[in-house]
């Protein structure tokens, strides 16, 4: 029974993750000063005249990590707390033990994409796109020794060894501090914990549920894992090889042709030819082997990339969205300027209040590049009312009307999840960073309205309940079962409810 009020509180959990980019290198090098006092986004940097070797180096990514837990799986980070040397550099490497049957839970990383190598074994691998790609598809693929599959950032993934042997994956990331969200551990295990009436509302139960939802989470397994290309604006754009269209980078594949294999290579278990002058051979997993290693997609594990937070910038006075048009790109094209009208800049109704005639009593009214053209290119959008974080923006809201209890969960790297409060007033400000966990929650007893800044033009949301719960496809019972620690039966009659 406690698991099925702990499934049903998940079916209305809203949160997300999001992008952000590691600085860029401005030198060779900028090695990280650990024993500085002096704070920085990254880490300040060590006089270069005693940067050393070992500053570049770490060793033990050949032992096989602890796979003695109840999900089965252990991940190992070699990360710019690992080798100082990657301070700006914008990547970082984990290794990742399966046992039998073991499981890397649904997780999201708040600042990578990451690309994953299948060393030895077999691996049962999918990710699930935002809510508003037709509403949460998932894309699964069953890997074998030396297949790469890529995990696009910002959005819900996993890992399953459905063998009888052990496996092992080598996954490279985006960013020199790739950061955790588990979701289980944010928003239950939080430093303070988030108060019994916001989980109760948030989870549609009573508060003596919430609070046995919490100890029942605390005591569950979660996961660990741990030159910039163009920035996402929708969840993917494969690269579409087939088009006359030349942009910087590749036009976009229609989303509805897309499939698991434009994600996926094989072959990094296969020697190369080193039979030339220099005796050495190079085996390249980029864009020409992968679809996927799309205009989202960091570089791989062979360059010093730095993934993107922003949109585009623009590089005339606008661009506006030309909805019409079959070329599909990371956004949109630009609609003839000589036909752009006032029009294309304005949208009317954000005085108007949305329905809150729902469980958790919010509505969001957006206002993106899908209502507004105009804002094609241009790095922002709007929206009324609390609402979940998105995967490619930071949110900055002002209440207009009534209070909200407003609060925001670091990620699992910084000292454990801790929980920041603020009980904001009409005209007050708040922001939510980008790619953690927020709330918003109306303790009073009269209306509230907040209007909301977010730093993308298409900012996408994250809802994790519909994303685990009711993808397309849905998640097998069994990995589903596994992250959460309860029968196929209690998975069955959850994803019924979608």
């Amino acid at each position: 029974m406690a698991a099925k009020i702990l499934l049903i509180a998940l079916l209305a959990l809203a949160s997300s993750h999001a992008l952000a980019s590691d600085p860029s290198p401005l030198q060779d090098f900028c090695v990280a000063d650990m024993d500085s006092k002096v704070r920085v986004n990254g880490f300040v940097c060590k006089d270069p005249t005693v940067v050393k070797a070992e500053d570049f180096f770490s060793t033990g990514l050949d032992k096989a990590g602890d796979t003695g837990k109840k999900l089965g799986s252990n991940v190992t980070a070699v990360n710019v707390n690992k080798i100082v040397g990657l301070n700006t550099l914008g990547i970082s490497m984990v290794r990742i033990d399966y046992a039998p049957k073991g499981l890397n839970a649904p997780h999201t990383h708040p600042r990578a994409t990451e690309i994953l190598t299948v060393i030895e074994g077999q691996l049962f691998v999918g990710f699930v796109t935002s809510n508003s790609d037709n509403g949460n598809r998932l894309f699964t693929k069953m890997l074998k020794k030396g297949d790469v599959f890529v995990f696009p950032e910002g959005l819900i993934h996993f890992q399953f060894n459905p063998g009888h042997t052990n496996t092992v994956a080598i996954g490279a990331l985006s960013s020199q501090n790739p950061g955790t969200i588990t979701i289980a551990n944010a928003v239950f295990g939080s430093k303070p914990p988030i108060s019994d009436e916001v989980l109760a509302k948030a989870f549609q139960i009573a508060e003596m549920a919430a609070k046995i939802l919490l100890i029942s989470l605390l005591a569950m397994a979660s996961s660990l894992a741990m030159a910039s290309d163009p920035s996402p604006l929708q969840d993917f754009c494969v690269a579409d090889k087939a088009s006359k269209v030349r942009v910087n980078g590749f036009v976009c594949k229609d989303p509805t042709v897309v499939k698991a294999e434009d994600f996926f290579s094989t072959g990094l278990d296969k020697a190369g030819d080193t039979g030339k002058k220099l005796g050495s051979n190079v085996t390249a997993v980029n864009i020409t082997r992968m679809a996927a290693k799309t205009l989202l997609l960091a570089l791989l594990a062979v360059a010093s990339s730095l993934a993107m937070a922003s949109d585009p910038s623009p590089l005339q006075d606008f661009c506006v969205a030309d909805k019409d048009s079959k070329v599909l790109v990371n956004g949109f094209v630009c609609k003839d300027p000589k036909v752009v009208k006032a029009e294309d800049f304005f949208f009317r109704g954000l005085d108007k209040a949305g329905d809150t005639g729902k469980k958790l009593g919010s509505n969001v009214t957006a206002v993106n590049v899908n209502k507004l053209a105009g804002l094609n290119t241009l790095g922002i959008s709007m929206r009324p009312q609390p609402s979940p974080h998105s995967p490619r923006a930071t949110e900055i809201l002002t209440v207009t009307e009534g209070q909200l209890f407003d609060a925001f969960v670091t990620s699992n790297s910084d000292n454990g999840n801790r929980l920041f409060t603020k009980m904001l007033k009409k005209g007050d400000v708040f922001v939510f960073l980008q790619g953690l966990i927020h709330f918003q929650f109306n303790p009073g007893y009269t209306n509230t309205v907040a209007i909301g800044a977010l730093s993308s033009q298409n900012p996408g949301t994250i809802t994790i309940a519909d994303a685990v719960f009711g993808s397309k496809p849905p998640i097998s019972d069994e990995v589903l079962a596994k992250a959460f620690q309860v029968d196929k039966k209690t998975i069955d009659w959850l994803q019924a409810q979608f």
